[in-house]
């Protein structure tokens, strides 16, 4: 069972408790310094309920998870009822498509990844916010998924490189990245900077692509 389904008012909770808030806000800044203006027709894959695609200006979100969307849609988010490796919408219909902590949930990045550029327009951007696997964060919420934490059990965590290589074998091309939350996980959160560049010790990491054509087989001989 989707623990999202079960556990969504506990989810959504999260964000408005003391840390909850703090790094919330934190990752927004991070995300808003490379989506700028979401000029055109957006989309989030994994939208939960919804808190970063309504702080960010994104009207539309697909997740699969009916109780989590409820929440998303009561904060004015058109929803979609679905899975990011089976995007329900036609080709070239997005300017931009933003996934945030949504990687280490999917079952099948690459293909998740091959939809989103596909629903893609020709140089159309995708936003990746991830907790790197290497990060003093990414290490602590493994740990907990190891001893059947509701969430991070069903979760698998990357590293930069690896979100890098996917998105690469799936036609995008890596542009520029932020980073933040560099205080580490075992206190309150107290270091608000954030960097223009991937920083290996990050615990929140936003990585900006854009989707090119994706040369075929014949093309490339």
């Amino acid at each position: 069972m989707n623990p999202f389904d079960t556990e969504a008012s506990r989810y959504d909770e999260w964000f408005d408790s003391p840390d909850g808030q703090v790094i919330f806000a934190l990752e927004v800044a991070c995300l808003r310094g490379l989506l700028r203006k979401t000029v055109g027709r957006w989309l989030e894959v994994g939208v939960g309920t919804g808190r970063f695609a309504q702080a960010l200006g994104i009207r539309e979100g697909i997740d699969p998870s009916s109780a989590v969307l409820a929440y998303a849609s009561s904060r004015g988010i058109r929803t979609q009822l679905g899975y990011g490796e089976n995007l329900p919408y036609s080709e070239n219909s997005f300017d931009g498509v933003l996934m945030v902590v949504t990687i280490c949930f999917l079952a099948g990045p690459e293909k998740a990844f091959e939809e989103c550029r596909r629903v893609l327009k020709e140089g159309g951007r995708l936003i990746v916010g991830l907790v790197p696997a290497d990060s003093a964060w990414g290490e602590l919420y493994a740990k907990k998924g190891y001893k059947g934490h509701h969430f991070y059990s069903v979760a698998r965590f990357y590293t930069c490189d690896q979100v890098v290589s996917i998105a690469n074998a799936a036609g995008f091309t890596f542009d520029s990245a932020r980073s933040c939350l560099f205080t580490p996980p075992s206190g309150p959160v107290t270091d608000l900077s954030i960097r223009e560049e991937v920083v290996t010790n990050a615990g929140f990491v936003a990585l900006q692509f854009t989707r090119g054509n994706k040369k075929t087989e014949k093309e490339d001989r």
